[in-house]
């Protein structure tokens, strides 16, 4: 006997939200079931529509919000709702980073069992147009009058979001979404660049045209008229990323500014950056002041990149150990100090998923510890960490769950204080929950 298919309704539910998920939705308690709804705040009474049902738990829209919460706002952006950038345009920024402070402490709680003898002041910034860093899809739509259509994806769709502006990208790009449009469509190939990344320093932006199809010349001579005329560095990426080449200028050059440390960091298209240049500064600022870093310091910089903290660490300090597991980043790392002067420093590339202790950067032992590790934390390396016997640790994360994970692994295994903890904002009007601790030996 077959197993009858759980339908959803097709008319809308009404349903009273009492809190708000860390994805940024919020959920309602219907029948047996919680329902996570989209554009829903605690406090509220709405009318949705379900997207998605199981036994335990279901999905839905907001179609109508019948009574609103006090926090509610108008989104600043038109096309909030059907554009899969942002999920919390219609709560104030200041609510939105109470929302991650909460997250965090509530993953430190259930995650690690620890909390922090002190909340660090949550790190904001600019809420629009901050995102430097960004991966725009693009597609041909012959019903949309043969137009090419350039920005994210709908949300919990495929499809790409027919956007005339972006307001929290860099402007520099955020206003030319419909430029790019016309770009991509005037290409003979217009129906084979399916994605555009970019990736904007101080003072160029870059942007990597993706293509499945080769450039004629006469693409080509579009693309190089297209960066001249608005001041862009364009690149072609006809594969992998090892296939990224400039168009034009022959030989751009990206970069941004560390002013307060006198540092000038350059990178590649492809590298990792940070996506929010203000916070990225604010954050480098914090890390030395919770460092104190003294000159006689030997600090280890795991997860360094292109030394983004390693080169300001150095101005400070006797030494500084940069490891990564991108060969690519330890060179510009090299190439970075190289171009600032900085000797004191020197960077390795490892697979820090693994036990390096007996590699020869490895030993004379570490007063200080930095660690920013990937979503996926940095349990593996954590013994190593603590064998330094290192006075402090201080851990930038991008994912709560595992910095609240490791934390635990710190003060229940190690013997290390939770001394103090705080979120920053480095992507508004989003669930991304970027934070900050600091560890220090226990008495």
């Amino acid at each position: 006997m077959s197993r009858r298919r759980n339908r959803l309704p097709r008319e809308p539910v009404e349903a009273a939200v009492d809190r708000l998920s860390h994805e940024g939705r919020g959920i309602a308690q219907v029948g047996e079931r919680a329902v996570f709804i989209t554009n829903a705040l605690p406090g509220e009474r709405v009318l949705f529509q379900y997207t998605k049902r199981n036994r335990k738990k279901a999905e839905g829209r907001t179609v109508e919000v019948l009574e609103a919460a006090p926090e509610r706002i108008e989104p600043g952006c038109p096309h909030f709702g059907i554009c899969g950038g942002c999920s919390l345009q219609h709560l104030p920024p200041e609510a939105q980073i109470r929302h991650k402070a909460q997250v965090l402490a509530e993953q430190f709680r259930h995650m690690g069992g620890v909390t922090p003898e002190q909340w660090l002041a949550p790190m904001t910034g600019p809420v629009w147009g901050y995102r430097r860093k960004a991966r725009l899809a693009a597609k041909y739509v012959p019903a949309k009058g043969e137009r090419v259509l350039v920005g994210f994806r709908e949300k919990h769709s495929p499809f790409v979001a027919d956007l005339a502006e972006c307001p929290v990208l860099d402007p520099r790009v955020g206003t030319r979404l419909q430029a790019l449009s016309d770009l991509i469509a005037s290409l003979s190939i217009h129906d084979s660049v399916p994605q555009i990344e970019v990736a904007a320093g101080d003072d160029q932006v870059g942007l990597v045209f993706r293509t499945l199809r080769e450039l004629s010349e006469g693409d080509l001579r579009l693309l190089r008229d297209f960066a001249e005329e608005h001041g862009f560095c364009v690149y072609q990426q006809p594969g992998n990323e090892s296939t990224i080449t400039p168009v034009h200028p022959a030989a751009p050059r990206l970069s941004y500014r560390l002013p307060a440390h006198e540092v000038e960091i350059g990178f590649l298209p492809a590298d990792f950056t940070q996506v929010n240049a203000e916070i990225n500064r604010k954050m480098v600022d914090r890390v030395l002041e919770l460092m104190d870093l003294q000159p006689a310091d030997r600090v280890l910089d795991l997860f360094c990149g292109l030394g983004n903290f390693t080169l300001p660490m150095a101005r400070r300090c006797r030494e500084v150990v940069g490891v990564e597991g991108a060969d690519s980043l330890v060179e510009r790392g090299r190439q970075n100090a190289g171009a600032n002067g900085i000797e004191n420093v020197a960077f390795h590339g490892a697979d820090l998923t693994r036990d390096h202790t007996g590699a020869s950067w490895w030993g004379n032992g570490f007063d200080q510890v930095l660690l920013d590790p990937p979503r996926t934390g940095a349990a593996e390396v954590l013994p190593s960490v603590a064998a330094t016997g290192a006075r402090r640790i201080v851990y930038v994360s991008c994912g709560p769950a595992t910095l609240a994970r490791d934390a635990g692994l710190l003060v229940h295994n190690h013997g290390y204080r939770l001394k103090a903890a705080g979120v920053m904002d480095m992507f508004p009007h989003t669930a991304h929950v970027e934070s900050m601790a600091v560890f220090e030996k226990g008495d």
